[in-house]
Formats: structure tokens, sequence, C-alpha cells
């Protein structure tokens, strides 16, 4: 009787042990496949010199914000339009921005198709920057925060799924955000390990990316027909 009470709560423990294991590595910030999935979008995200991002945001109930970026780190520049549509005025309101940013330029797209110089400066989203923090691996600005992720996020496995024609894996991430725990989604290419598609539940926002490192080339500012460095102040 003795025996079989010792071999039974040893068999307890070593369940238990197995159950707090695998609940430790589940619920560690990227713990398990899901941290060295993230770390290679991140080796990855280093490769990238070109992108296009379109993002949809409806974090105001009566407010829906849709962006468009081209992004080509070899002319130093990107090219954004936003569209804002806001029904929580008495009459509606509707923005539409079409900005051109080259080095620490900012330039506005005027109705004759002309680009000047804005005369309030840059937003401060510097390609350069922003190209720079991509090849270093560190989070950027536009992109996912995947090295955050990896340190602070609970990571799930999801299912596969097709984002703009390319196989992704759909990873959840649990993140403490401004409001309390964040909710997201990202979806890491099945062949190249790079985000298709993010979402962030706070913001009720979503996310595309495309044509990773494809021949982009903007056209430019006449102004700005120069080499790019020449635009580009010291970070």
């Amino acid at each position: 009787m003795d025996g079989r009470y010792w071999a039974w709560l040893g068999v307890r423990l070593v369940v238990g042990v197995i159950i707090v294991g695998w609940a430790f590595s589940y619920l560690s910030p990227g713990g398990g496949s899901g941290e060295k999935e993230f770390q290679r979008s991140l080796d990855a995200l280093k490769q990238v010199h070109s992108v296009r991002i379109a993002s949809t945001t409806d974090q105001v109930p009566t407010q829906h914000i849709e962006t468009l970026w081209e992004i080509s780190c070899t002319q130093d520049a990107y090219h954004y339009k936003w569209h804002v549509l806001d029904t929580g005025t008495n009459n509606g309101g509707e923005i539409n921005r079409d900005e051109m940013h080259v080095g620490n330029v900012e330039y506005d797209h005027q109705s004759d198709d002309s680009w000047v110089a804005s005369r309030y400066g840059s937003s401060g989203n510097n390609p350069n920057i922003l190209c720079r923090r991509l090849a270093e691996g560190s989070d950027a600005v536009l992109m996912p925060a995947i090295a955050t992720m990896i340190k602070r996020g609970i990571l799930q496995k999801g299912d596969k799924k097709t984002v703009s024609g390319v196989r992704c894996r759909e990873w959840h991430v649990t993140l403490k955000g401004p409001t309390g725990l964040e909710h997201d989604t990202v979806c890491l290419g099945v062949d190249d390990h790079l985000p298709y598609e993010a979402t962030v539940d706070w913001q009720h926002s979503r996310t595309v990316y495309s044509d990773y490192n494809s021949p982009l080339q903007l056209t430019l500012p006449e102004a700005t027909v120069q080499p790019a460095s020449a635009n580009t102040g010291s970070n």
C-alpha cells in the first residue's frame, strides 16, 4: 500500500512539473517557437529597402482614417497619402493629404501637380531614420514592433492564411498597452518571414504590407533631383 501511495504521489509530482513547465513556456514573453519565428522576421526586415503600407484606423467611432505609404530607402524618401472622414461634426468633415518626404524635407502636393516644400517643416518621420532602424533590427515607425514583441509579448501561433497573394501565419500577440492589455496580430510570411498584415485592437486598425524590395522608384519633386544625401541631415 505504501509503495503504491508513493508511486502515485511521484506520478502526480512529475505531471505537475510538466504542467508548470508547459505553462511557463506558453505564457513567457516570446517563449518557444514564437520567439524564434519573430527573430527570423526581425532578421528579414533588415534586408528591406522598399515597401508599400496601407492602413485603416477607426480608433474614434466617428472617425475613419486611411493611409498609404510608399517607402524607398535607396532614394531616402517616402510618399504618404492620408484620408480622414469625420462624421462627428455637424456637417461631416473630410481631410486629404498628399506628401512626399525626401531626406529632412517635407513637400505638399498641389492641385496643379507641383510639389511645394511645407512651411511647417518635417513631421518628424524622417525616411533615413526609418530605413536605418530597419537595417539595425530595431523597431521602426510604420512597421510592427517585432523587437518589442520578442522581449515583452506573449506569442500564440494562429492559422495560416493568404494576404495580398502571400501565404502567412497569423500570430496573436498580447502586450501591455496604453489602456491595459493590448491584443495584436501579426501575419508572418511562411517563406520569407516578413510581416504582411498587422492589427491593433485598441486602435481598431489593420495594416497591410506589400511589394517588399520591389523596383519602387518614386517620382521626386524637381527640387530634389540630386543626390539624396544633400537633403539628409545628421541623425
